[in-house]
């Protein structure tokens, strides 16, 4: 600190003085350097941490080594979150918060502590496949792909040749031989859909079309299609019913005549003016805090207002939590059951997992629903084809225009029913896209004027994903 405060004048410094500076000056570097050097450690060494460990909720978490990058990676369900080594036995989450293993009388792994809680290993006995740790396991190197028409599988999507639809192969290839390569790690899947056939469909890692992927917030738009059927059939009335009606059960908190004046709609559009907004940390609707608390409907209706009905864009977990129990009230079904039934069937979709309890029994799973690739690319082609799928109408015209129209702004980026409205810029030019996006790169996009849907999913959990970088660098110049 004095070295900061001293003002020296020129020519007054002694060679003894100059000396001192210079080693205080080396010390205060070296100190820094030792600080953020990285702390060590074998991929071997690595492996004794793995094992399946306690978590919150009588729930249980895995850890697991990766030999690829030699980090330790906490996996709940199928997310993937970096605990990166600090010291021994000392890891750093993706918060930088400190994981603290502890040990045994024999000198083994016994659990972990995180701020003032402990939990203990339940088995150190698991096995990873090792294509969980790479994109594609290869014997050439340097990798080259080999494009190939995706295969009929004779589900609802008619398939087709890439170069006939107008996209250049060359950055296609160029495209998959970086990921393939590492350049984006964690992408899941890539799936292309021109002029209503699919021309290109490639899974990474563990993932394949067979296989269900979380979608975490892109579950909000199936919420929106779910809200329109609902509408379109007669069970609820209109978008403009107050929310409360739905609710007479509750003894609401913070009650006032703004809050009794809030619709479907603004929750359709994230304007309900509730103090509940993912960018500020202050927010007194956390979702954090609602998805730890007994009932998150009841969480969202008793949040203070902090705006009027249909004021300031807020992004709120909340609102389409609530708009699911709204639908289940309404139909007298849950929401997965009145999805299956009027959504996913007719669309050929019956592989997926939905669990909507909106509780905190789902504090780790969101209440979100869980499909495949294929099956998210059939949901951007009925919003490509305005709501008809095989000539049968599943969702009405007019809902689909509505969902995909700006109605609010969120997050500054113009916002439909839980639709964003937003555009992509590749050289130059800028295109224009309705977007489902989800926490990991999980994302439909669906580009009308290209009559083209662009399907991905990640696992860049918590950070930035590689899909729009992909789809403006490779996909978008590819067409012709």
């Amino acid at each position: 600190m004095l070295l900061k405060n001293y003002r020296f004048k020129p020519n007054t410094i002694s060679k003894s003085m100059k000396r001192a500076i210079a080693i205080c000056i080396f010390i205060l570097l070296n100190s820094k350097s030792e600080a953020q050097k990285p702390y060590n450690i074998n991929y071997h060494q690595l492996k004794d941490y793995q094992g399946i460990y306690q978590y919150l909720n009588n729930s249980t978490l895995t850890i697991a080594a990766s030999p690829k990058d030699t980090i330790l990676y906490a996996i709940i369900n199928e997310s993937k979150y970096k605990l990166t080594p600090f010291k021994k036995d000392l890891f750093l989450n993706m918060s930088n918060e400190k994981i603290s293993f502890f040990r045994n009388k024999q000198n083994k792994i016994a659990g972990y502590k995180t701020n003032s809680d402990s939990f203990y290993i339940v088995s150190n006995k698991v096995e990873f496949l090792v294509e969980m740790w790479y994109p594609r396991i290869t014997n050439h190197n340097p990798y080259h792909y080999t494009y190939q028409i995706p295969k009929n599988d004779k589900d609802g999507l008619s398939t087709g040749d890439i170069e006939k639809a107008g996209l250049n192969k060359l950055l296609v290839d160029e495209m998959m031989n970086n990921i393939v390569e590492g350049k984006y790690p964690n992408t899941h899947s890539i799936l292309i859909i021109k002029d209503n056939k699919l021309v290109f469909e490639e899974y990474f890692y563990e993932h394949n079309k067979n296989k269900v992927h979380e979608l975490r917030s892109a579950t909000k738009s199936i919420v929106s299609a779910l809200t329109g059927i609902a509408i379109d059939k007669g069970y609820i009335k209109s978008k403009n019913e107050t929310v409360l009606s739905f609710f007479p059960e509750y003894s609401i908190q913070n009650p006032s005549k703004e809050k009794e004046k809030i619709t479907i709609e603004n929750l359709l559009t994230n304007e309900s003016g509730l103090d509940c907004d993912v960018s500020n940390p202050n927010s007194v609707g956390n979702e954090t805090t609602m998805n730890n608390s007994e009932d998150w409907v009841k969480f969202t209706l008793d949040l203070p207002m902090i705006d009027s009905a249909r004021g300031k864009g807020m992004y709120c977990s909340g609102n389409p939590i609530t708009l699911g129990r709204i639908i289940e009230k309404s139909t007298n079904q849950t929401l997965p059951d009145f999805a299956k039934e009027n959504l996913f069937k007719p669309l050929g979709i019956s592989n997926f997992i939905w669990n909507f309890k909106p509780d905190k029994s789902s504090v780790e799973t969101f209440c979100q629903a869980y499909l495949t690739s294929r099956d998210l690319a059939k949901l951007g082609l009925l919003y490509l084809n305005n709501g008809r799928w095989n000539d049968k109408q599943i969702i009405s015209e007019n809902w689909i225009n509505l969902s995909l129209k700006k109605h609010s702004v969120v997050q500054g980026v113009d916002y439909g029913y839980l639709w964003w409205n937003k555009y992509l810029e590749s050289n130059g030019n800028k295109y224009y896209t309705f977007a489902a996006q989800g926490n990991g790169g999980q994302k439909i996009y669906i580009f009308k004027e290209l009559n083209m849907v662009i399907v991905t999913t990640g696992g860049n959990y918590n950070s930035q994903s590689f899909s729009d970088e992909l789809i403006k660098k490779y996909i978008l110049p590819a067409l012709k």
